[in-house]
């Protein structure tokens, strides 16, 4: 029997808006304006669609459209983990696995969504009897392993809270966190590995448990221990604990009758955290019915991620690499929200730092079947760097799209991946592969732009704003601008958009983040007409948008690193793309220090491949690349060799805290070591500003 043709899930809920409400729209613009201007319609639309019954009174939807302190669904109910719960029958069914694990070491686990659904239920009950209830949080100090999903999924679903922190994360950082949140449990593991090494936590659990006086409980999960004795001497150091396997291994009547709690709409989820390179970083909490609404708006209509038990979705096999200290763990987790298999991998995508490898993920995927391939822009680049030869990474037939966010995705790197993936084609249809490039934030565990399996695809570009999202760019006058690069704007609510920061009683932090630069009044609704101060504030986001005027978008990095030279504003971004092009350079950091109106100074700092120096020849290659691809007036005033530029636990480059260091400001004022993925990076940046004569007290010289 041949199998049925593709249907793309937004052209079917399209199809279905036009059966069921006869709404039929020109193009996806008439949908997206749609969306954005009728929004309690758009989200009952979805929740319909999904079957989600939340069971909200039709006035009260939109109960008061104000940012911040919008209320959505007033009165309903909802729980993240009822929702997965929906699809253990069918998914079991037709055969389809929930999660699909492997780490470094090569242990590869399949978990099917009935033992999921066992083991949720083991955990849930075993946490209530320690006392957790509804409201409470919970920590969890766990690498990308299918037993954080299943502790994710116990603690929601008794209505308690979840925040996590990635193993990699050192005793300071974590504590920055979990301080905050005033946890009841804590959740841990022995140990991680990574780059090819095994690396112990124990140490560092028992400095969180004597850090963490609300504690009440801990569970352990021996990561790197397998035998019995190691087991055994795990315990005994972190001792009085009970041990994570031992209690999913319940089985019995109560848990084959648990079922998750009834909860408000807005009842918390998780706790998630601002990057934090200044300060403690911001705890942003997210509710129970706005997170599920939005993640499978994203995750079917926008990423077109189908259910693995509809012939219709090629059984889809969903996986982004994340560890979970990025959002984008939340993103992966929410592919069990449409019964979607879930392919996870805990280790380093470039293997190890002396025998690097950035093959690994891509065999990965062709092991193990995956349909969506998501990563982070620079995992693309690296690749594309290191001239991995898709075709000699096994079968990647299956793999149908690519997905990008974490930094803006170069057109080298998209044009790289298609090429690859048009080689290896093994018939039409694979021929084009589909880039899902998205853009949007922990903020919000959502995206602001993205995808649309149906619209042209531009290498460099997001092919849309996505539904639901009433973005715009605005100019220095907060006026709307098209295919001009502006600030990126939501002048309407989301679903998703945080509930509150943990012990911001006033929300002076959550107005302070994201609504002081645009109070109520400011601004135009997406179809005209003036917001009006009744529309509340307008959400700055913190990134350069120019929105094309075929819809799509570019991304030109965040707003607050932009460099403006002699009036003319240009993305870093942008400098990336023109230095980073040239085969000698790996990684490159820009930075623009203006001080007090003086003229500013503009060093580069790259980092070049192994063997090479930093010689007047490759500077005026370097030069002259920036003065062909952008301007003469973004030609650098100094440029550095360096051995790394230092990047976020999630891979961001720290260009505003070296600038604030540059500029004169304490190291320990303007970043925070432990939220880093390369610390020791930071002495030689503060060598050159002591240098270049800045120090606390003094001023940055131009």
């Amino acid at each position: 029997m041949p199998t049925p043709p593709y249907v793309p899930q937004i052209r079917r809920y399209t199809d279905w808006l036009a059966q069921h409400h006869g709404l039929r729209f020109d193009d996806y613009h008439g949908l997206w304006q749609w969306s954005v201007t009728d929004l309690p319609a758009f989200w009952t639309s979805i929740e319909e669609y999904f079957g989600l019954h939340f069971g909200c009174n039709e006035e009260n939807v939109l109960f008061q459209n104000t940012m911040p302190g919008t209320q959505w669904f007033v009165g309903g109910r909802a729980n993240y983990t009822r929702q997965v719960f929906r699809h253990v029958a069918p998914a079991h069914a037709a055969g389809m696995p929930a999660l699909i694990a492997r780490n470094e070491k090569g242990r590869h686990t399949e978990l099917g969504w009935p033992e999921l659904r066992r083991q949720v239920a083991a955990l849930a009950l075993h946490l209530k009897a320690q006392g957790v209830r509804p409201g409470d949080r919970v920590a969890a100090y766990l690498p990308n392993i299918p037993e954080t999903a299943v502790a994710f999924l116990a603690v929601v679903g008794i209505g308690a809270v979840w925040s996590v922190c990635a193993p990699d994360m050192g005793t300071h950082a974590v504590l920055d966190r979990f301080r905050q949140i005033e946890p009841v449990a804590l959740i841990a593991c022995d140990g991680v590995t990574y780059g090819r090494r095994d690396i112990d936590r124990l140490g560092v659990v028992a400095e969180l448990r004597a850090a963490l006086p609300t504690v009440r409980h801990v569970l352990l999960h021996t990561n790197l221990a397998d035998a019995p004795d190691e087991k055994a001497r795990a315990l005994a150091q972190a001792a009085p604990c009970a041990h994570l396997e031992a209690v999913v291994a319940r089985d019995d009547a109560e848990t084959a009758a648990f079922e998750p709690e009834d909860l408000p709409f807005d009842h918390p989820l998780w706790i998630v955290y601002s990057s934090g390179t200044t300060g403690l970083p911001k705890p942003i909490v997210h509710g129970h019915g706005g997170t599920v609404l939005v993640g499978l708006a994203l995750k079917s209509l926008h990423n077109d991620v189908g259910c693995s038990y509809d012939p219709n979705s090629w059984g889809e096999r969903y996986h982004w690499y994340s560890s979970t200290g990025w959002v984008m763990w939340n993103a992966q987790i929410s592919g069990l929200l449409n019964g979607t298999t879930c392919v996870i991998y805990d280790g380093n995508p470039g293997g190890a730092k002396d025998a690097p490898d950035w093959t690994t993920l891509w065999r990965f995927a062709a092991e193990t079947g995956v349909t969506f391939f998501g990563a982070g822009a620079a995992f693309y680049a690296n690749c594309l760097k290191a001239g991995v030869d898709l075709s000699r990474c096994g079968d990647l037939s299956r793999v149908r799209a690519l997905g990008s966010t974490g930094s803006p995705l170069s057109e080298d790197a998209q044009r790289w991946g298609s090429a690859q993936f048009a080689a290896i084609a093994s018939g039409e249809a694979q021929k084009d592969i589909w880039w899902c490039n998205i853009s949007g934030g922990t903020d919000f565990a959502g995206a602001f732009i993205g995808g649309h399996r149906e619209l042209p695809q531009t290498p460099g570009r997001m092919q849309c704003r996505l539904l639901g999202c009433a973005v715009q760019a605005w100019n220095e006058r907060g006026e709307p601008v098209i295919d001009e690069v502006g600030e990126l704007v939501c002048t309407q609510p989301i679903p998703s958009m945080p509930l509150y920061f943990v012990g911001d009683a006033d929300n002076r932090r959550l107005i302070g983040s994201y609504f002081d630069a645009y109070p109520p009044g400011h601004g135009r609704r997406p179809g005209g007409g003036d917001l009006g101060p009744e529309a509340g504030a307008v959400w700055r986001h913190g990134d350069w948008l120019r929105v094309l005027p075929d819809g799509s978008c570019v991304i030109y990095g965040r707003s607050d690193a932009t460099i403006n030279r002699h009036g003319l504003r240009m993305g870093t971004s942008e400098i990336y793309s023109a230095v980073e092009a040239l085969p000698e350079v790996l990684d490159s950091m820009v930075v623009d220090l203006e001080y007090l109106g003086r003229e500013s100074w503009m060093p580069l700092f790259v980092v070049l491949r192994e063997g090479l120096t930093l010689d007047e020849a490759l500077r005026q290659r370097l030069n002259a690349a920036i003065r062909q691809a952008l301007s003469p007036r973004f030609v650098p005033d100094a440029i550095y060799q360096v051995a790394e530029i230092p990047r976020t636990l999630s891979g961001k480059k720290q260009e505003l805290p070296i600038k604030k260091l540059l500029l004169g400001q304490p190291i320990d004022k303007v970043i925070n070591r432990e939220a880093m993925a390369n610390p020791g990076s930071l002495d030689w940046y503060v060598r050159l500003a002591r240098e270049r004569g800045v120090a606390p007290g003094f001023s940055s010289r131009p």
